[in-house]
């Protein structure tokens, strides 16, 4: 029985380990060389440029702390500290919802707008070397539909644009 705490497990095939591991080698070094690009070329780290990103594509380069938490890959406490570093460099600053007093927002200051557009070249062209320009057209739109597929598996998982 699928319950039973004694059946055997239903082991991955060939191709199903292949594409495993795959995936497992690609999560794992791929954002690294990514962070590493950033770090070295812009004095960031991805999860700053990540938060940045979305802030400058925010209406008004403003999102909720919670929004952007979810859409940065983060946990409200990891982007909480990040956020008050990004503060301290003038590229973000905080304030209380018009909505909601409870609510915190983050807004993108016209420098941290400048930061992004300095550091966008060098991340796009380290984004298409290492995945972009190495597929093909259809392969772009299968691993969009893929990514789209494996992303609905998390149950936090919000749009990248709302």
């Amino acid at each position: 029985m699928a319950g039973d705490e004694h059946s055997e497990p239903a082991w991955l095939d060939a191709d199903e380990s292949d594409a495993w591991l795959q995936l497992v080698q690609l999560t794992s070094w791929l954002p690294a060389a990514l962070d590493a690009q950033l770090t070295r070329d812009a004095e960031v780290t991805s999860f700053e440029y990540a938060i940045l990103a979305v802030l400058s594509e925010a209406p008004e380069r403003t999102r909720t702390m919670s929004t952007l938490a979810l859409l940065a890959n983060g946990s409200l406490s990891r982007l909480s500290h990040v956020v008050k570093r990004l503060e301290a460099r003038g590229w973000v600053c905080r304030s209380r919802s018009a909505d909601s007093g409870r609510v915190k927002n983050a807004v993108l200051t016209d420098a941290g707008y400048a930061k992004v557009v300095e550091s966008a070249p060098g991340h796009v062209a380290e984004v298409r070397r290492l995945t972009v320009d190495r597929l093909t057209r259809t392969q772009l739109r299968q691993l969009a539909a893929i990514g789209r597929r494996l992303n609905s598996a998390r149950a936090d998982r919000q749009p990248w644009r709302e």
